[in-house]
């Protein structure tokens, strides 16, 4: 199989995915390297394919479904897990991170989080990597975007996060 085949094999297995695909797996799945995969995904986009990078793996963006908005949050960074709780405890699916860098401007992370197992995971594996969240670079200040399934499950959102202190609110 040379290069552009592989590329071909790496865009139909991401189509026929259900879920996000790391790139160890796809390495391990051709025979290659992690770093082949990762030059490949970018070859990928760069040809105009929509791949998402999750903490997780590679996904392709589904069009988010239901009601799309961004929360304004703030907290610390030991209150990351139960920020997240909150959102997916509602039924909504966190989408993104996003802070503003004074350098870099908007940084976004691809979160794709829709239930307490896929925030369990994110925490353990920042915990594992000792990686801090985005947050910590504009202390605690970030964006959210959010997919609910209505209104009244985005209203029931800002509420838990209102009640627990995380929602930037105008006074």
């Amino acid at each position: 199989m040379d290069a552009q085949e592989r590329r071909q094999a790496i865009a139909r297995r991401l189509e026929g995915a259900s879920g996000p695909v790391s790139a160890a797996v796809l390495a391990r799945e051709h025979s290659v390297s992690r770093q082949i995969i990762v030059g490949d995904i970018a070859l990928l986009r760069a040809g105009g394919m929509d791949i998402a990078a999750t903490p997780r793996g590679y996904v392709l963006p589904a069009p988010a479904a239901g009601l799309v908005r961004t929360l304004a949050c703030r907290h610390r960074a030991d209150q990351m897990e139960e920020e997240l709780n909150a959102m997916v405890d509602q039924g909504c699916t966190v989408l993104d991170v996003i802070v503003e860098h004074p350098i870099y401007g908007q940084l976004t992370g691809q979160l794709q989080i829709s239930n307490r197992y896929d925030v369990g995971q994110f925490v353990q594996r920042c915990r594992r990597q000792e990686a801090a969240p985005l947050s910590q670079l504009t202390e605690g200040i970030h964006l959210h975007t959010v997919a609910c399934p209505s209104q009244e499950a985005y209203d029931r959102v800002k509420e838990s996060l209102s009640k627990l202190g995380f929602l930037l609110e105008e006074k």
